[in-house]
């Protein structure tokens, strides 16, 4: 079981500093005292091959706010690096990769913009995740602030014969809260699409990782590292 190429860490950036929301609230937002760089440096030193990227402020203002960080991360990490929050435009996408990113995560768009979003799928083939976030079984998007009437398998089945790389399914029921994961929605959400599935939301243990192993195909864990639930060295 090669868990350091399945788990993806999460770094979560607001104002230049790396924090965890819980479910989604950024009224519920704490901080670890680590700069996002260093939080990557660690992870490149410990062998991990991927990071999830996640610029809160960009999320919310619809435009990337945290570049010198994701600049500084993508200079301590030699690993593949996917960014997600505020991606709503070409000029965007293309920042980032100017920048070295090499996945653009996106959900906002694919839901209000869809022109766009086939656009940026056609330019960057196989380098777009769709960002499948689900708060009660919907989509959520707009920095999870805005519930659709979609299913995560309706949006899915929109793109999933278009060039996108995959899917990053958030649980935003659980996201942050150590709760532990609820493997039947990825069960469920599998029947629907043939791409690569990343799982995220409420990891608390290693059995949680193990849980999802033979099921998607990668696990972003945050808070669980950062609050010492799961200890890095026996992955």
């Amino acid at each position: 079981m090669d868990l350091k190429a399945f788990v993806i860490p999460a770094v979560d950036i607001k104002e230049g500093k790396l924090v965890r929301l819980f479910k989604g609230d950024f009224e519920r937002l704490k901080e670890y005292g680590l700069l996002p760089e260093e939080a990557g440096r660690l992870f490149e030193d410990m062998g991990f091959r991927r990071l999830h990227v996640v610029d809160l402020d960009g999320t919310l203002k619809g435009v990337p706010k945290n570049l010198p960080s994701i600049r500084k991360l993508r200079k301590v990490f030699s690993g593949t690096i996917q960014v997600g929050g505020g991606i709503r435009d070409m000029e965007t996408c293309r920042l980032l990769d100017e920048e070295g990113i090499n996945f653009f995560v996106v959900g906002t768009v694919a839901v209000k913009e869809p022109d766009i979003f086939e656009k940026m799928v056609n330019t960057f083939p196989n380098r777009v995740i769709l960002s499948v976030d689900a708060k009660g079984g919907k989509v959520a998007v707009g920095g999870w602030k805005d519930e659709t009437k979609l299913s995560p398998e309706e949006l899915a089945k929109r793109y999933e014969n278009t060039p996108i790389w995959g899917y990053l399914y958030t649980n935003i029921d659980k996201d942050g809260s150590l709760e532990g994961v609820d493997t039947e929605i990825y069960v469920s959400f599998k029947k629907f699409v043939k791409k690569p599935l990343l799982a995220s939301g409420g990891v608390a243990s290693i059995e949680d990782v193990k849980k999802l192993y033979h099921i998607v195909d990668g696990v972003v864990i945050g808070k669980a590292f950062y609050e010492g639930k799961i200890d890095l060295k026996l992955l």
